[in-house]
């Protein structure tokens, strides 16, 4: 049986227009899994583990309400009460698995098809390196192609960012590439947009050893980059916001503005 799971490499890039320009680029990659695969996935890599130390590893409680619980089951517990229907079909995870052990994700997607294959829904999990969570959830209707999608910001991620502003999603479910770009506006226009890019690549012990070898560290590397270029916001003077309380609830509805879109946004 072909796997549904598989490796995307690829870029990320940001950019913030104002008040003072700022960018960033570097190489990445992620794990797409499928939820119902992640059991049997270390039966057949060597170096990929669930909820155990290895090479590369999934631990289920690093995400949703990080109880452990099937996050299948969790994920569809937010669609049912989102109001999106979903007939049991496949659930795909875009995420940066543990790698020796680490891990950070500001940013994991998941993908809700329904049993026809077309997507029905993303659910998009963001981490701030406070240790909240939460997750935007909107619907979409589409078997291939690009969709837009819009939601309010509800939840802290950048001390140089206030909170009323409002996302834009512009995202090409994988397949043999996939992206999920955002941009950020506020009352003055478009603040920032992020974009994570990647080509498929099949999941096997050799990829993810070459992998091991092209990207070193790579999680931990996703956490310096972060502080690195906090850093630099200071230097350039942008002024620092103070944390606002989590959102009470754990997901926030988003919704879709288009079917289909001409590709992702560039920065």
């Amino acid at each position: 049986m072909t796997l549904q799971s598989a490796l995307y490499v690829g870029r990320v890039r940001h950019h913030r227009f104002r008040p003072r320009p700022h960018a960033l680029c570097y190489r990445v990659f992620w794990m797409l899994l499928d939820l119902d695969e992640i059991c049997g996935l270390p039966a057949k890599l060597r170096f990929f583990s669930r909820n155990r130390f290895n090479l590369y590893a999934f631990r289920d409680a690093d995400y949703g309400d990080r109880s452990g619980r099937p996050l299948r089951h969790q994920i569809e517990e937010i669609l049912e009460e989102a109001g999106i229907a979903h007939d049991s079909g496949p659930i795909r995870l875009l995420t940066m698995p543990r790698i020796l052990g680490y891990a950070f994700n500001p940013l994991s997607t998941y993908f809700c098809y329904r049993r026809d294959g077309r997507l029905c829904a993303t659910v998009y999990e963001v981490h701030n390196t406070f240790g909240e969570i939460h997750s935007y959830v909107a619907p979409a209707d589409i078997s291939e192609g690009a969709l837009r999608q819009e939601a309010d910001k509800v939840f802290h991620v950048s001390p140089f960012m206030n909170l009323d502003m409002r996302y834009a999603f512009t995202v090409t479910a994988p397949g043999e590439r996939v992206s999920v770009a955002i941009e950020g506006s506020d009352a003055d226009g478009r603040l920032i947009t992020a974009v994570l890019s990647g080509k498929r690549t099949d999941l096997s012990d050799a990829t993810l050893l070459r992998l091991l070898a092209t990207h070193p560290v790579l999680t931990l590397k996703v956490t310096a980059a972060i502080h690195w270029h906090a850093l630099r916001l200071l230097a350039k003077r942008i002024s620092w916001r103070p944390h606002p309380a989590a959102p009470e609830h754990s997901f926030s509805l988003g919704r879709a503005v288009t079917a289909h879109a001409k590709g992702p946004m560039k920065p």
